[in-house]
């Protein structure tokens, strides 16, 4: 520890060399200087002699690596955390190798097994990753005959999802009488878009039990919506 230390030390001039390339960003240069200090001491960690390289050859990329890394989440209207931005990586990089094996697109539930991590974790990464892309208000719409309609035009529109308002105020209660175990299914299934086995796999239960009581919850919602109408 004390050598590694003393390395860290003696390498604190290459991080501020580093740093000093990203002071027009708009972050305050200390704080720079210490996310770079951390790409130092994770090269320090995973540094080899054995290489032949030199270690500031090495460190140069992981010090730079880690301050980008930085500057990108600082850049995101909403802030992701670095788990789940970590986890959509992982399970994006794995995708197209699994394509190759399975011969199909693998299910949620084939790359939370390859990647050590459970279903909804993933579904959880994807959404939040995918609300990085935005788009100005003011953006003029694709395929509107007036090019000077814009998004806020649009929102005065009714949307159809309004006349669906009274099924779900009926809807409700029907699933509010339903066990915790069954309105978790009806989330999964419909909210989460699982399929029958990968919910199977989350509950611990058989996918045939799993099937049964869905099919068990979704005639008791029909029943409770006929009495309603």
């Amino acid at each position: 520890m004390e050598i590694r230390n003393d390395i860290v030390v003696l390498h604190l001039p290459l991080v501020d060399y580093c740093a000093r390339r990203f002071k027009d960003r708009g972050e305050p240069i200390a704080d720079v200087t210490s996310v770079g200090t951390i790409g130092l001491i994770k090269a320090v960690e995973r540094f080899d002699t054995g290489r032949g390289l030199e270690f500031s050859t090495f460190a140069m990329p992981t010090i730079i690596g880690e301050i980008k890394r930085y500057f990108r989440d600082r850049s995101r209207v909403i802030r992701i955390p670095r788990r789940l931005i970590d986890l959509a990586n992982e399970a994006a990089a794995v995708t197209p190798q699994m394509q190759r094996e399975l011969g199909r697109e693998p299910e949620v539930i084939d790359i939370a097994a390859r990647i050590h991590s459970t279903p909804s974790e993933i579904l959880e990464a994807r959404r939040c990753t995918s609300t990085q892309a935005f788009q100005s208000l003011d953006v003029l719409l694709d395929g509107v005959e007036d090019v000077g309609e814009r998004v806020p035009t649009q929102l005065t529109h009714w949307p159809v999802e309004f006349e669906h308002i009274e099924w779900r105020c009926a809807l409700a209660p029907a699933l509010a009488s339903l066990a915790p175990r069954d309105r978790e299914i009806l989330r999964l299934r419909f909210d989460e878009q699982l399929s029958q086995a990968a919910i199977a796999h989350e509950l611990g239960l058989s996918q045939m039990h799993v099937s049964r009581l869905l099919a068990r919850s979704l005639v008791h919602l029909r029943e409770c919506l006929a009495e309603a109408a």
